[in-house]
């Protein structure tokens, strides 16, 4: 039996040339070129970009549509046997198409070519033959060169596949930049699991209102303390007159305090001393519009379970805690 870790490594070794030869193309200048005009011709198109392809090279066309769709360039695959059967239809002259044969000659791909020729619509032809039917019929040719494929045969498609995948993904990338493509767009188009969670605004999952823990700077300890039970989130923020935040008392702040008053009466532990005296004066603060991911990012650098909301001026608008973040299903 053959030893698969030999195997593996030597696929990966195959597809890193491979990755190298595309890297290579790149500076050499005629891809590089070819790259930017079709990230033109796409970013203004008024319609869709159709991207088609049959076998290994269809599958990863879909993915690459997939890509562009959910990164703000409206996309989707059109199979060319259905094209042939109907599906031209759906391919607009306002349309850009982006069809991917690693041979150029893939003749299921003829009809959705001489349509684009008839009706003028931009053709992009990704291939690794630049000399082949189809590229010579594109008004963009993305010619990827030409390597061994992992498979041992050289048969298999494999390193070409995944040539045409990083090439793809590399466009999808350069036109969500061009796009200004941000995270609050990002999230309107990923709204579900996990990543829908990590693309939430703190507006909408933040505590808020009656419910916000806030005491004022002259509050006795003993009110403070009450006011962290009631709330039960470790934290009370201590606001002045105008209303802006001017510091936070957590547990662990009413701990310390109380260990370094030991020798002190009860009564002038609680009552004689002012919440202004033992805050945390500029606490570490959100804001409404930031991301749930942008702030379990923060709040786990500065090692912190809680966190006030500020509006523009610094006053509290909200209130969110690390078991609210995983209650999301964020972390």
């Amino acid at each position: 039996m053959p030893n698969t870790l030999d195997s593996i490594l030597k696929s990966i070794s195959i597809n890193k040339n491979g990755l190298a030869a595309l890297e290579a193309a790149l500076k050499a200048g005629p891809l590089a070129g070819a790259l930017a005009d079709a990230a033109g011709r796409i970013l203004s198109m008024k319609g869709r970009l159709i991207v088609t392809g049959l076998g290994k090279s269809g599958h990863v066309g879909s993915k690459l549509a997939a890509t562009f769709a959910s990164t703000g360039t409206p996309a989707f695959f059109v199979h060319p046997a259905e094209a042939s059967h109907g599906d031209l239809g759906m391919i607009r002259p306002e349309d850009v198409v982006l069809m991917l044969s690693w041979s150029g000659e893939t003749r299921e791909l003829s009809d959705i070519a001489a349509y684009t020729r008839r009706f003028a619509i931009p053709l992009i032809v990704m291939t690794g033959r630049a000399e082949s039917r189809l590229a010579k019929s594109a008004d963009i040719t993305l010619a990827l060169p030409r390597i061994r494929e992992a498979c041992p045969m050289n048969l298999a498609p494999t390193s070409s596949t995944m040539l045409q995948l990083v090439l793809g993904d590399a466009l999808a990338v350069a036109l969500l930049e061009a796009r200004d493509f941000d995270e609050t767009a990002f999230r309107d188009f990923h709204p579900g699991g996990k990543l829908g969670a990590s693309l939430t605004a703190l507006r909408d999952i933040m505590i808020a209102g009656d419910a916000l823990p806030l005491a004022a700077p002259d509050a006795p300890v003993i009110e403070v303390i009450g006011t962290l039970s009631r709330g039960g989130f470790g934290i009370t923020g201590i606001t002045s007159p105008d209303g802006r935040l001017a510091g936070v008392i957590t547990d662990g702040d009413i701990r310390r305090y109380l260990e370094s008053r030991a020798d002190a009466s009860m009564r002038a532990a609680m009552h004689e001393t002012a919440a202004a005296e033992i805050m945390t004066r500029d606490p570490v603060s959100l804001a409404p519009g930031w991301l749930a991911a942008k702030a379990l990012n923060v709040m786990q650098e500065r090692r912190i379970s809680a966190a006030f909301v500020l509006d523009d001026a610094g006053r509290p608008e909200g209130l969110i805690t690390m078991l609210q973040l995983l209650q999301a299903g964020v972390a």
